[in-house]
């Protein structure tokens, strides 16, 4: 009973520190083997605009990737349907190979922030879709991909 109770304390806490995140979901790529036309899409709502918003791009590599950085593309739409389309590189690994994400056994996973302080001024539903933008048509030892948003600073 003492550790069940110990348990539920610790994952209450572990919530809490949290509460800025509106969205957090990352998607296996199947076969970690991630095609360039098949993007990794998330809808998010958002209905609080009195803030700026951090948008973070989430990845989870095997050990026998072969690049120490990825390109992606960051495809939005806006509520009001509006589409943008931002490339972001992300660094995987240092000059020496070692890599610079958390890793448990043969996967390393990576929360980038690609954009600090957004303004999503909009009410409504914001599309996300990421795609991979290497060289390679499919990019290997990809395990998975996705998107954390968070609340930044109150908007004065």
């Amino acid at each position: 009973m003492y550790k069940v109770i110990c348990v539920l304390f610790s994952l209450i806490g572990l919530s809490a520190c949290d509460r800025n995140r509106v969205f957090d979901e990352n998607k296996e790529i199947p076969g970690c083997n991630w095609f360039y036309k098949d993007l990794v899409g998330f809808d998010v709502m958002v209905e609080d605009t009195d803030y700026f918003y951090n948008i973070y791009l989430n990845t989870r590599i095997r050990s026998d990737y072969k690049y120490n950085n990825m390109f992606v593309l960051l495809h939005t739409q806006l509520p009001d349907k509006k589409d943008l389309k931002q490339r972001f590189e992300i660094q995987l690994a240092d000059d020496l190979g070692k890599w610079l994400g958390s890793g448990l056994g043969d996967l390393y996973d990576y929360q980038y922030l690609i954009i600090k302080n957004a303004n999503l001024g909009q009410r409504g539903i914001y599309r996300f879709r990421i795609e991979q933008n290497m060289r390679d048509d499919t990019l290997a030892a990809v395990a998975a991909a996705g998107i954390r948003i968070e609340k930044g600073d109150p908007k004065d």
